[in-house]
């Protein structure tokens, strides 16, 4: 059984930890309750052994439990990733001298990206599928919300949050407030710009600081009133809606910007990705389309009736 004190002790560790994550990386609330709940489980499977007095065994024994229990890789390489940060943390304050996850591999990811669409399904979706709604304002909603989703590539949550002022800046970028509250500017093409300001302009009256107003004005568009709205555009425009979605035509944004040549480095900094690793996954998929080009399309290949090397 652990020893009360220990406990007394991984509770200011981990509380540290977690305030460190709010003031230094602008952690959001969601991050640190995750966190706080993965290290809770972990303390519960090393018992009676306290989290600082963890062992590189009791971190393999934990990720072997998880993928017995059947947990997604994703979720258990979180898991990982939380454990590392946390001792990395306690080395240093000098709580203890050495990482018990130092020699552990995080479980492999298979890419999730969805199946972007091509360019003439998003020119489909951009002149059909915003026009011909009931009113006029849900058309004009519409074409801002593509235009600036499929333009800039912004998650979800960062379209609905804009401000109706963030088209009073003149200029070429637009300002985004991403997760744990990073800021960064993102090009805005003068057809976005335009189709924001004619929203802003249409809504005037309702006096609601979001681009996106929701029934109450004071509040943004839900999720699922965009979703109802895409929904719309994509049966307009004659596409399947499964494959419409927010993370679909943000993946289309970055796909389209690699296949006409675009550095990763800036497709990082346009997608608001802390991590390049988390960038390169699309390079990934590109490679594959490309060997899977060739192995479609190169006589030789189709001769030979077996897939060329990508190498």
């Amino acid at each position: 059984m652990a020893r009360d004190s220990d406990v007394q002790g991984d509770c200011r560790h981990v509380e540290a930890f977690l305030e460190m994550l709010a003031a230094e990386r602008g952690a959001a609330l969601k991050t640190r309750q995750a966190y706080a709940s993965d290290l809770a489980d972990f303390a519960t499977h090393c018992a009676p052994l306290s989290l600082s007095e963890a062992r590189g065994e009791e971190v393999q024994s934990y990720l072997a439990e998880l993928s017995r229990a059947g947990l997604a890789a994703r979720t258990a390489a979180r898991r990982l990733s939380c454990l590392r940060q946390f001792y990395r943390f306690l080395m240093l304050e000098s709580v203890r001298e050495d990482d018990p996850t130092e020699r552990q591999q995080a479980p492999r990811i298979t890419s999730s990206l969805p199946r972007p669409l091509d360019e003439d399904e998003i020119r489909l979706l951009l002149e059909t599928g915003t026009r011909g709604h009931e009113n006029e304002r849900r058309d004009i909603v519409s074409r801002a919300a593509l235009e600036l989703l499929y333009t800039t590539g912004l998650r979800i949550s960062e379209l609905l949050a804009l401000p109706a002022t963030c088209v009073h800046v003149r200029g070429p970028m637009l300002l985004v407030r991403g997760k744990g509250g990073r800021e960064r500017l993102v090009p805005l093409s003068q057809s976005a710009r335009e189709a924001a300001d004619q929203l802003v302009h249409f809504d005037r009256d309702l006096g609601s600081p979001w681009l996106f107003p929701g029934r109450d004005p004071q509040k943004h568009l839900t999720r699922q009133g965009f979703d109802k709205i895409l929904l719309a555009c994509a049966l307009k425009a004659g596409l399947d809606p499964d494959r419409v979605s927010p993370h679909v035509l943000r993946h289309s944004f970055a796909s389209h910007l690699l296949a006409h040549g675009a550095d990763l480095r800036a497709l990082q900094m346009l997608l608001g990705h802390a991590d390049i690793a988390t960038t390169q996954i699309y390079t990934q998929v590109m490679s594959e389309r490309l060997r899977q080009a060739v192995a479609a399309h190169h006589p030789l290949a189709r001769k030979a009736g077996a897939p060329v090397d990508a190498d």
